[in-house]
């Protein structure tokens, strides 16, 4: 075992990941006179094992960066990340390149191109890439890919040829290639994006079932509001810092704040908001509440049906 690596200590309470001073440029400076341009400034950061966590942020604001960080993709400019394996009570510092494979066991990461994951001409023998590589017996291997393909709900597809699938089907076997790899924490990197409302939904109910059923640890960075909801913990960055950091409904009833990081509230947060303002000058509407922090749609539904 890599002997820089620190035992981990009081394992049932550590998370699983644990961001401490962290700094990030992409352009270091070649002498100390010159200071760097930050993608990412001061992040301190946990993520709890089990977790379901979103992070929000314009375009430019570190989002992708972070989740690089964390999987070894890149290595901090200053300050550290540890991995923590709790099976082994073993922490992992990212910073150290002997450390790839076991982060890399630990964190799985899924991209926004699904096209871009996908290796094989047959489904099931794309999910089984990882596992053959990290020498697993072949009886193992067909048990660990049905398994995954199980759990994304794409079994029936599994003799299918990649390209001829949906996006959403396409994300899913990515997905599936992943976990394959029995990873603690998959991290999502605006895997949504480039899906039609149906493929998106497929793809977060599958995250939601990995989360909820598998209990496997979530990292899902979006541009959706909507898909921030259903999250136990919304990050919003904003110019490579955490700005806001709270459940979904600390996050969202900050309005104001969240108009400045360059984002919207979900829209039926927004509607109660619009609501409320329209009370001051609308005499009909004084007799309602219309609380700041609503987040679902049936959510405001039945406080208005109930007022009425």
């Amino acid at each position: 075992m890599n002997t820089k690596n620190t035992t981990a200590q009081n394992t049932q309470s550590q998370p699983l990941i644990q961001i401490e001073n962290l700094f990030f440029s992409y352009n270091s400076p070649e002498s100390k006179e010159n200071k760097p341009e930050y993608a990412l400034k001061n992040i301190n950061l946990d993520i709890r094992e089990g977790s379901f966590t979103v992070i929000l942020g314009h375009n430019g604001s570190g989002k992708s960066t972070l989740a690089k960080l964390m999987n070894m993709i890149l290595t901090p400019t200053e300050g550290k990340i540890l991995i923590n394996n709790h099976d082994n009570n073993i922490s992992f510092d990212t910073s150290d390149e002997n450390n790839i494979n076991e982060v890399r066991r630990i964190v799985g990461m899924v991209f926004q191109n699904p096209d871009n994951q996908i290796v094989a001409t047959i489904v099931e023998e794309d999910v089984a890439f990882g596992p053959e590589n990290l020498g697993i017996d072949p009886v193992e291997i067909r048990k660990i890919v049905d398994e995954a393909l199980e759990t994304v709900g794409m079994s029936e597809y599994k003799l299918h040829a990649p390209h001829k699938l949906s996006g959403g089907q396409k994300q899913r076997i990515a997905i599936a290639g992943v976990i394959a790899m029995s990873p603690k924490l998959i991290i999502l990197d605006e895997s949504t994006a480039m899906l039609d409302p149906v493929g998106r939904k497929e793809v977060l109910n599958t995250i939601k079932n990995l989360n909820t059923e598998k209990k496997m640890t979530v990292i899902l960075i979006t541009h959706y509001m909507s898909e921030a909801v259903l999250a136990d913990r919304v990050i919003v960055l904003n110019k490579g810092e955490i700005y806001l950091d709270g459940t979904p409904k600390e996050v969202f009833s900050q309005f104001e704040k969240i108009k400045k990081a360059g984002l919207d509230a979900p829209q039926v947060t927004e509607l109660m908001r619009m609501l409320s303002e329209e009370q001051k000058t609308n005499p009909q509407l004084k007799k309602y509440v219309f609380p700041q922090d609503i987040l679902r749609t049936k959510e405001a539904a039945d406080i208005i049906e109930s007022q009425v």
